[in-house]
């Protein structure tokens, strides 16, 4: 539990600052697209850190 947790610190930040360029990359400069580009990086990392565990694991 404690290396998916770990994973995900570091999946949720670096996928969240990934969809923030890409927003703003698209001309999203306003705060709602950011805000939304955050939430949906750190979303995205759930599963993400879960299958990246899982493959360290076994």
């Amino acid at each position: 539990m404690f290396l998916i947790l770990a994973l995900y610190f570091v999946a949720g930040t670096s996928l969240a600052g990934i969809f923030i360029v890409a927003a703003l990359t698209a001309g999203m400069t306003t705060a709602q697209p950011i805000i939304w580009a955050a939430v949906i990086g750190f979303v995205v990392a759930i599963p993400v850190a879960w299958l990246v565990a899982r493959k360290l694991n076994s």
